[in-house]
């Protein structure tokens, strides 16, 4: 019988209740499967940092390394800890250290979800370049709280970077209907982004049967509204995929149907996965997230471990949960209730 270890990092907020949901589906479509999951749970969070001023023990990218898989629930509390805080020591290393330089979001409508465009035929599978670009950390500040501070943030794209994302996403795109979407803004940054479009077209002639159309960012995000039937994968830097991916969660519904993956393509460390939504503190502890975000994110996952089948089966189950309304619209059902209502529809 395989066996898969899975670190869980509930994180903040509602994080703890979506991450809960999202296992016990997993634990049962494992049972289903004949395969087993063991968790591995991690506190790292914002409670965690107010209590030792670190969001995860020096160490903890070590002691993630030995997993399949990390699963990840939401990463943040405004109130009490800077969100640059708890981003740049927490999600971000984690991305980096483990080389996940492919975050994949699927925008699609489930059965019974009614999104807030007239299109709904649509299936946009969003690549967005996860470990450098715009998101680097490069940079810094000077002559703090005068009148003469300066403020430099430099984005950093390196051939390397663009080219491992592009081909990525070529793949994906060659697996699915072929065509592929590039979205820069290359008449503005004439650096980055012209560089970005150029190697774009150099691969381009390595792939004859993916259609390839380059795209400015404010182009493609009035395209994701008006046209998004017309869209197939996309692909983007770190700041323009993680903007058009709200957008792709908007038109999906809402960020509870959200899911994420961050994968590293060569398997040679943990890839993570996790909902798009953050912590939503305001609905914490309040029962009524919706998991199936999380949920879906754990059926890629199981897709990303070999085990199609069962991630098939989750995928479906959530389908017959939505088709039923529940889970559908924000704050109607409770947690627990949509949890209970994929769980049935598993049996």
């Amino acid at each position: 019988m395989k066996s898969y270890s899975i670190a869980l990092i509930p994180g903040d907020g509602i994080g703890q209740d979506v991450t809960d949901a999202a296992w016990q589906v997993l634990s049962t479509v494992a049972r289903h499967s004949g395969f087993t999951l063991t968790g591995t749970s991690f506190p790292w969070s914002c409670a965690f940092y107010k209590e030792t001023g670190a969001m995860m023990p020096a160490d903890g990218i070590e002691a993630l390394r030995p997993f399949d898989a990390i699963l990840l629930g939401s990463v943040g509390w405004p109130a009490e800890v800077p969100d640059s805080i708890s981003l740049h020591g927490l999600l971000l290393p984690i991305r980096k250290a483990f080389v996940q330089y492919a975050n994949i979001r699927p925008h699609r409508l489930l059965s019974g979800v009614e999104g807030p465009l007239k299109a709904s035929d649509f299936d946009i599978l969003c690549v967005r370049e996860n470990t450098e670009g715009e998101y680097s950390g490069a940079g810094g500040r000077v002559h703090q709280g005068t009148a003469d501070e300066v403020a430099v943030e430099t984005s950093i794209f390196t051939r390397a970077g663009v080219e491992r994302i592009l081909r990525f996403a070529f793949e994906q795109a060659r697996q699915r209907r072929g065509m592929l979407a590039s979205v820069t803004k290359s008449n503005a940054q004439k650096h980055s982004m012209v560089f970005w479009d150029e190697v774009t077209r150099q691969l381009a002639a390595e792939y004859p049967d993916v259609e390839v159309t380059s795209y400015h960012i404010d182009a493609m995000a009035a395209r994701v509204v008006m046209a998004p039937e017309s869209l197939d994968v996309v692909v983007a830097s770190n700041l323009f995929g993680d903007i058009l991916t709200d957008l792709g969660a908007a038109i999906q519904g809402g960020l509870g149907f959200a899911a994420s993956a961050n994968i590293n393509p060569d398997r040679s460390a943990p890839s993570m996965f996790e909902p798009v939504h953050g912590s939503a503190p305001d609905i914490a502890h309040l029962g009524i997230a919706n998991p199936i975000a999380a949920i879906w994110s754990g059926a890629m996952m199981l897709e990303h471990l070999g085990e199609r089948e069962a991630a098939g089966m989750i995928m479906a189950a959530l389908e017959r949960t939505t088709i039923r309304g529940i889970g559908t619209v924000p704050g109607k059902d409770r947690t627990r209730s949509i949890t209970a209502a994929v769980l049935a529809a598993l049996d």
